[in-house]
């Protein structure tokens, strides 16, 4: 059983893709024959349930940004030094932040191999979080901290292709290997759309379009609010329905009173994975969605599970998603041609059978399992080839001079 040391700046209860992808493959990497244990911050309240072989770090509150931790560093550092004493074969490092340069100090001390998931597009967070530093310098700054640390890991493993050959893009040079985040085959398990509809008080026919993920300025959400108003030339009946929390709720609603949109856009804050998550899926007519920073996009993934008709723009990780025949209708990032890809699904009910058939017949190649699979067998490269190095590097200075060395 191979033994791995787990560090993220962010977990649950926090909601989002790098907190989903860490708890969908330690769900299945027990059955790869990979054990793990992961370190974390903790938030305020009790300990979400499950949370077994879990290290929670005493953390603070992020200014300006509510819903993060921010691990406190003596902490942190106590909290790795209880785990010294377990034999771990390697870390596993899934942010840039503390977890990063504490991962990459654990792992040099123990004398093990460490590796990076590459979850964020940190060029696209920077220029939202810091917007008054020019966008040019932010891009270079982003690129080098990128390469940094980078360098400092065995290996990285990327969620997508494009995200693959954007680090190789900015002069990365450690092995990359690709490998998503699948679905659980509890995502297959069809949601009720009316239950949600009557908990919301949505009329049974009317056009529901939905987007869950988190609120946040660099999704582009404000896109879709543009499209939604093209959209209701046509059907003055159709509702968006936002699911999710983040730091941009305020201002798009905002936006929405002053395009006149009012009660025909619904936020719904976070819903419960075990099932109203499913059955707000199951409400929608249509999943519209046009990040520009998705890594993945696993909420795709979800509602194409759920047999949800989508329609997105393609950008970076989205775009190894969208192929043809998954059951989408990949749009221009432009408002009225977006609308009109929605509008053809909600007056055509035959394509949106069709869409709904191909999407649910695709999701299913994205078994958790497999890719947990695909994981376990890179950390076993990555740990045979440590120690051979490390075994060359042990012997390279008893090792005799060639003949014609000079001296």
């Amino acid at each position: 059983m191979v033994r791995v040391l787990l560090l993220s700046d962010v977990y649950f209860p926090r909601v989002n893709g790098v907190s989903t992808s860490i708890r969908t493959f330690r769900n299945d990497l027990p059955a790869a024959g990979v054990a793990s244990v992961l370190l974390a911050p903790n938030y305020p309240g009790p300990a979400p349930e499950g949370d077994s072989d879990i290290v929670r770090v005493a953390s603070s509150g992020v200014p300006r940004d509510p819903e993060d931790r921010r691990m406190h560093l003596g902490a942190l550092r106590r909290a790795l030094t209880g785990l010294r004493s377990e034999a771990f074969d390697l870390v596993h490092i899934h942010t840039p932040f503390l977890a990063h340069y504490a991962g990459v100090r654990f792992a040099r001390a123990a004398g093990i191999p460490a590796v990076v998931t590459y979850h964020t597009f940190f060029e696209e967070y920077l220029h939202h979080y810091v917007p008054l530093l020019p966008r040019a310098l932010g891009r270079l700054l982003a690129r080098r901290f990128t390469r940094s640390q980078c360098a400092q890991v065995q290996a990285l493993i990327a969620p997508s292709e494009p995200m693959r050959e954007l680090l190789a893009g900015y002069g990365v040079s450690t092995p990359i290997r690709v490998i998503p985040t699948g679905l659980p085959a509890d995502r297959f398990v069809a949601g009720d759309g009316e239950r949600f509809r009557d908990r919301f008080g949505i009329a049974r026919k009317r056009p529901l379009l939905l987007y869950v993920g988190r609120v946040a300025h660099e999704k582009n959400i404000g896109f879709l609010l543009r499209a939604f108003v093209e959209l209701r030339h046509t059907r003055r009946d159709a509702l968006l329905v936002i699911a999710g929390e983040g730091p941009a709720r305020e201002s798009l609603m905002a936006q929405a009173a002053a395009l006149g949109l009012g009660a025909d856009v619904t936020f719904v804050g976070y819903l419960d994975r075990e099932q109203g998550l499913a059955d707000c899926y199951a409400a929608a007519n249509v999943f519209v969605f046009a990040s520009r920073t998705e890594t993945q996009g696993l909420v795709l993934l979800e509602a194409l599970a759920q047999g949800r008709p989508v329609v997105s723009t393609a950008h970076l990780g989205t775009a190894s998603i969208l192929i043809p025949g998954c059951g989408a209708r990949v749009a221009p990032e432009e408002p009225v041609a977006f609308a009109r890809l929605v509008l053809d699904i909600l007056e055509d009910p035959e394509r949106a059978a069709h869409l709904s058939e191909q999407a649910r017949r695709y999701a299913a190649t994205w078994s958790s399992a497999l890719m947990a699979d695909r994981l376990a067998e890179l950390y076993r490269e990555v740990i045979s080839s440590h120690v051979l190095a490390s075994a060359r590097a042990a012997a390279a200075p008893h090792q005799a001079p060639s003949p014609d060395s000079s001296c």
